[in-house]
């Protein structure tokens, strides 16, 4: 059984160690967090959003984080998604996207929760559509300069109807 739980900096090592290049760390992070290789100090900045930690039996299994777009918590918004690769593929990441949008609903009150993927990380976005994710229609997409490309970043939503 998948749940979550508050990130704690201990967990950091594991989690940088499933980006093992340079095009996953930037799926990963937009670049939001610093440059391809990331450090623990540049890691910390997870910590002034709301982190969380998946875990089952056999250990922690991946990553994400919750934060606040304006300054309701109306809408919040997903982020810093990553599961072991070990273990991706295997339904691990759909089921700590469902235990964080339970926190979301339940415990902040969030109506909606966005997020942000680009086109060129298909797996994440068929996972986040499997767990109810809609694309949403916006006038225009944004663009990310990353590697000497041009990324497009695909916004999707999920809408809470309970």
């Amino acid at each position: 059984m998948i749940r979550i739980r508050p990130y704690k900096s201990s967990d950091a090592d594991i989690i940088l160690s499933w980006c093992r290049d340079e095009k996953s760390f930037y799926q990963w992070t937009a670049g939001v967090l610093g440059k391809y290789p990331i450090t623990k100090s540049e890691f910390k900045f997870v910590e002034k959003l709301m982190p969380f930690t998946a875990f089952d039996e056999s250990g922690i299994l991946g990553f994400l984080t919750l934060r606040k777009p304006n300054e309701s918590y109306n809408e919040l918004r997903i982020g810093f998604v990553i599961v072991d690769p070990q273990r991706r593929g295997k339904g691990f990441g759909k089921a700590m996207l469902r235990q964080g949008l339970k926190f979301a609903f339940e415990l902040y009150g969030a109506d909606r929760v966005s997020l942000g993927v680009f086109e060129n990380n298909t797996s994440a976005y068929y996972c986040y559509k499997a767990v109810g994710f809609e694309d949403t229609v916006l006038d225009s997409t944004e663009v990310y300069n990353i590697m000497g490309e041009e990324w497009k970043c695909r916004e999707m939503i999920y809408r809470n109807n309970s």
